[in-house]
């Protein structure tokens, strides 16, 4: 399911590109002021030159894919590096892309730290990084050397906020689909954790159960539709959340784990202490907190307190409460009533703010992304006033204080000499 929904997105990119792209590529018309009278501007996109696309593991095909589609569109040529934690793919698309693509326009790259290493220590016109924040800082430091602007989509700890007007069996799917259907929580966009009241907590914890159960059946280590742990050190890492002893008692649900098939169950735990390890950073896993609150307005204070993430979620029925969450909560992205979705909707930006990243991609987003918007003003040789050529007199300076300021009137009571 994961490769399918990859290469559906992927593909929904590429249609999308080609049928678009000459209007995206058209120079777009600009005003020009009585400063510059008699002329014409317009803003002309040219492809930046060299960029580097750096992907991660978790979305193999996708996240590799999906830039290099927006910087080949922009007219540059790209070197992809493949995550090394997903080498059977990373192979994969150092075959098909040296058998079907120019390779004087792309090229790819395989290999771990040092082969990064030394791609990042080359001068690029552009760097776009998909993955943590420990390394995106060290692509930031790299890129700093060479002044290369780049484009970093890291994470977070993305907050699912739940209303108790909600149809809760369909927010139960929903949420699960995000947390569990998107690689086991493996995802950049993945619910990290719930907030909701105290009173509405028990009913939500149910219908999650219920639904887990449907979806991954009574033993979930054993459904295929449930993703493995990437690696012994991801699984080492989820197991340290669950052994934190602020953390003991508070499993609700699974909790079951199997390090020799690197599998972990859906779980949940409610009411983890902010302090507790699961909630100091994002947990990139299996494992959803819940966090009760007296009233859900508290939620706002509660994400605020925190690092801003790559996605946010609401599941409400109130209006007014939705204008409320979008007003803030600062995230790279909003969903309201569904989760991960805004993914796939290329006419939305795709990127994080603050911690979770900076820049954006997708559709025509990717294509900007790898474009400098590069503005030209154009002018004939007639209208070649005096006016900016020394001696600068005092009726010459009032005209030119005038124009700059687009005062007609100040032109003409200048020019005239008039009070």
């Amino acid at each position: 399911m994961q490769f399918v929904l990859q290469i559906g997105v992927f593909k929904n990119s590429c249609e999308v590109t080609l049928k678009e792209l000459k209007q995206w590529m058209t120079p777009e018309k600009a005003k020009t002021s009585i400063t510059t009278f008699p002329s014409s501007a317009e803003i002309v996109p040219e492809p930046l030159g060299v960029v580097l696309v750096i992907s991660a593991w978790n979305y193999p095909f996708l996240l590799s894919l999906d830039p290099v589609v927006g910087a080949i569109a922009a007219g540059n040529v790209v070197v992809l590096k493949p995550s090394e934690i997903a080498p059977a793919s990373s192979a994969l698309l150092a075959k098909l892309l040296g058998e079907y693509m120019d390779n004087s326009c792309v090229r790819v790259v395989e290999g771990a730290i040092d082969e990064t290493t030394a791609l990042l220590q080359q001068k690029w016109d552009k760097i776009l990084y998909t993955g943590n924040g420990k390394v995106g800082r060290i692509v930031m430091a790299a890129a700093a050397k060479h002044l290369t602007p780049i484009i970093l989509e890291l994470g977070g700890k993305s907050p699912t906020v739940v209303d108790s007007n909600v149809n809760l069996e369909v927010t139960a799917r929903r949420i699960i689909s995000g947390k569990w259907g998107c690689n086991n929580g493996q995802a950049c966009i993945s619910p990290d954790y719930i907030i909701t009241t105290k009173d509405f907590a028990p009913k939500l914890v149910d219908a999650l159960k219920i639904e887990l159960e449907n979806c991954f059946g009574k033993n979930p280590l054993e459904s295929v539709d449930l993703s493995r742990i990437v690696s012994s050190n991801h699984f080492a890492r989820l197991t340290k959340f669950l052994d934190d002893d602020k953390v003991s008692g508070k499993i609700v649900f699974g909790g079951e784990k199997d390090e020799s098939k690197l599998r972990i169950a859906p779980t949940l735990l409610l009411d983890v202490p902010r302090d507790s390890l699961i909630m100091s950073e994002e947990i990139f896993g299996p494992l959803l907190p819940i966090i009760t609150v007296n009233k859900l307005e508290e939620s706002f204070d509660f994400i605020n307190e925190g690092t801003k993430s790559l996605a946010a979620y609401l599941f409400t029925n109130d209006n007014k409460f939705k204008e409320e969450f979008v007003k803030n909560v600062s995230a790279g992205g909003l969903l309201i009533n569904d989760t991960v979705l805004h993914l796939v909707v290329h006419t939305l930006p795709f990127g994080g703010v603050g911690e979770s990243g900076m820049g954006a991609y997708h559709g025509k987003f990717s294509f900007d992304a790898f474009t400098h918007r590069k503005a030209v003003l154009y002018r004939g040789f007639t209208g070649d006033g005096s006016i900016r050529y020394p001696p600068y007199t005092d009726t010459k300076q009032k005209t030119m204080k005038a124009l700059v300021a687009g005062d007609v009137t100040g032109v003409v009571r200048a020019l005239f000499g008039w009070s």
